[in-house]
């Protein structure tokens, strides 16, 4: 009796807290769908009819939506490569023995806590302006043309952006899980004569799949609706280039003021994330249970 009273007590202290955050999900969801369905621009006030799914049928058809599409998967791909191959050589390097072991973890973290919009601000400005930037200067001291990064490769000079802002994440859920491995392992690997590289494919790889599904699932879904930093650099452009689903559900409700197809485009946002969620789940429990 006295379990069940104290799960009853427990699930009432939680009601609060539950009921909140449904109600944070459930009512701005279940308005972005009902506006789906209407006729809804901002500068056509009046009547706004249901249309069904003509929104979602615009939405879908638009040029930019397959461009949009594409630069989604390249810019997750893109980031979630070098995060994980670059989060896994820092792991290793800061796994080390070395002095100032923590003032250098602390460094290599720090990106992590700036601000998207302040991380775009400084890179355009800083470090990838052709004229005034840090690249550009060192370019023209080597007797190179400096590189307008955002007119030649837009797309590429955002993954990077994205990358330098996430591989600290990455960086530190994989030393976690390294500093986990048992030490006898690799010592005895090293005693029977393996390699550096051999202790790193059999022992210490197959020990980090756990961690690096954990930061793939992680980071895809904070990657999907990436916005700030194309917002504050290139704006989408140049024409489609950097136009990623977030970006262009943000062009069709808040420039073109069509709140129905950008709700429609918020709804297929919330399908497809979800889609890769449950998939990335089903490939954590399946790596969970080997």
């Amino acid at each position: 009796m006295a379990t069940k009273a104290s799960r009853a007590a427990a699930r009432l202290m939680i009601a609060p807290s539950v009921i909140l955050l449904l109600g944070w999900m459930i009512v701005p969801l279940s308005m972005t769908l009902y506006f789906s369905f209407l006729r809804y621009n901002l500068i056509m006030p009046g009547d706004n009819p249901f249309v069904g799914w003509e929104n979602y049928y615009w939405f879908v058809t638009d040029p930019s939506f397959k461009a949009a599409m594409v630069n989604t998967l390249l810019l997750v791909g893109g980031v979630l490569f070098i995060t994980v191959v670059g989060g896994t050589l820092f792991a290793l390097l800061l796994d080390q023995p070395m002095w100032g072991q923590g003032i250098i973890r602390i460094m290599v973290i720090s990106p992590f806590f700036v601000m998207p919009t302040v991380s775009g601000l400084v890179w355009k400005n800083m470090f990838m302006n052709p004229v005034n930037g840090i690249f550009g200067h060192l370019a023209k001291g080597m007797g190179f043309e400096p590189i307008d990064f955002f007119s030649e490769i837009p797309l590429l000079s955002i993954i990077g952006i994205v990358s330098w802002q996430w591989l600290p994440f990455a960086t530190l859920i994989l030393l976690t899980a390294l500093q986990s491995l048992d030490s006898e392992q690799l010592e005895a690997s090293e005693m029977d004569g393996a390699s550096w590289i051999s202790r790193f494919w059999f022992i210490m790889l197959p020990h980090l799949a756990r961690a690096i599904t954990v930061v793939v699932l992680i980071q895809t879904i904070f990657l999907l609706s990436i916005f700030a930093e194309i917002l504050v650099t290139t704006n989408g452009g140049p024409g489609t280039a950097t136009t990623n689903l977030t970006y262009l559900i943000y062009v069709s409700s808040l420039l073109q003021f069509d709140v129905g197809m950008g709700s429609a485009g918020g709804v297929i946002a919330i399908i497809l994330a979800n889609i890769v969620a449950i998939f990335l789940m089903r490939m954590i429990g399946k790596n969970l249970d080997a």
